[in-house]
């Protein structure tokens, strides 16, 4: 079941558990009948699904009287169906530096982003043969909102494409965004990638040919006039 992000007024009883347990921190099945004025085999179908989709999590409180009880709440995951400046947050500080440093300095604080992912990500995938390295770093890509996925192609290669920018209002106004997302794909898998499909040229997606035996070369760092 997917669920929409969420607004301040819940349109159907499966968003308003949602509010309610975001409101109320835990809430027992009990609770949630009275909040909702719905039955609690209705309140046990919602939060079913809700688990399912790792949006709610629940734990067993023992009591000194009476039957243990099951505590619902929110998981982390739910968080990103609230509201939030995040997007608005990510604007500001690129427009700061924009206008500040203008395009080279754009270029130089999310050079200075992914050099903090490599440190943290490649260790973990430099082990990896190829095949493997394309699963988990297709997983960080779809972690991360890209809805990405890839193919295994017949000539070793391989195709990974995402079906949803999850920065494309940012990378309208700032392209290097784009220009060094090729260079990260290109320092997790290890080899050379070609894009072939972009969502900001009307494309369905943003797709990227892997080079499976063009293993990539030390590349100095990415000039601002590169754009």
């Amino acid at each position: 079941m997917l669920t929409p992000p969420l607004n301040e007024s819940p349109e159907n009883t499966h968003q308003a558990v949602l509010f309610y347990l975001k409101r109320s921190s835990e809430m027992t099945v009990a609770d949630l009948c009275e909040a909702l004025g719905v039955t609690s085999m209705a309140v046990r179908r919602h939060l079913s699904g809700l688990q399912k989709d790792g949006l709610v999590e629940c734990r067993l409180v023992r009591q000194s009287r009476g039957r243990p009880t099951y505590r619902y709440r929110l998981s982390p995951k739910a968080e990103s169906l609230f509201p939030s400046a995040i997007n608005n947050f990510a604007f500001e500080i690129l427009d700061a530096v924009y206008d500040a440093k203008g395009h080279k300095g754009v270029m130089e604080l999310l050079q200075m982003r992914d050099e903090a992912l490599l440190k943290k990500l490649l260790p973990s995938l430099e082990k990896l043969p190829l095949p493997k390295r394309v699963q988990e770093v297709v997983k960080i890509f779809s972690e991360n909102g890209y809805m990405t996925d890839f193919k295994a192609l017949d000539d070793g290669n391989y195709f990974i494409y995402q079906q949803h920018c999850a920065v494309h209002n940012l990378a309208s106004k700032y392209k290097q965004l784009c220009v060094l997302e090729s260079k990260l794909l290109e320092q997790l898998l290890g080899v050379k990638t070609a894009r072939q499909q972009y969502i900001m040229k009307e494309d369905p997606v943003c797709g990227y040919l892997v080079l499976s035996n063009q293993a990539l070369d030390s590349q100095p760092p990415i000039a601002s006039g590169q754009l």
